[in-house]
């Protein structure tokens, strides 16, 4: 099995950011609680090109947080890591 995935043309691999489930003194919260689909960008590809085959960098970067849509993306599990491709 792959340790590293490495994204191709303008695609991002994002860590999905899990919510905790208790505060820092202790108070549980309900899963009832609204989730916020939010990631940290985990690997960037190159970018793509355009007609002209001048190159088109990403604007992200890794370590960046990103918002995630509800439906969207291709789930990839990489070892214990469940990531968003």
């Amino acid at each position: 099995m792959a340790k590293r995935l490495i994204p191709s043309f303008n695609r991002i691999l994002v860590e999905k950011i899990i919510p905790p489930s208790k505060t820092n003194s202790g108070i549980l919260l309900p899963e009832k609680t609204p989730k916020l689909n939010s990631g940290k960008v985990v690997a960037v590809g190159p970018g793509a090109r355009d007609r002209d085959g001048k190159h088109i960098p990403v604007n992200l970067k890794e370590g960046d947080t990103v918002l995630l849509p509800e439906y969207g993306g291709t789930e990839v599990k990489l070892g214990e890591k469940e990531l968003v491709l």
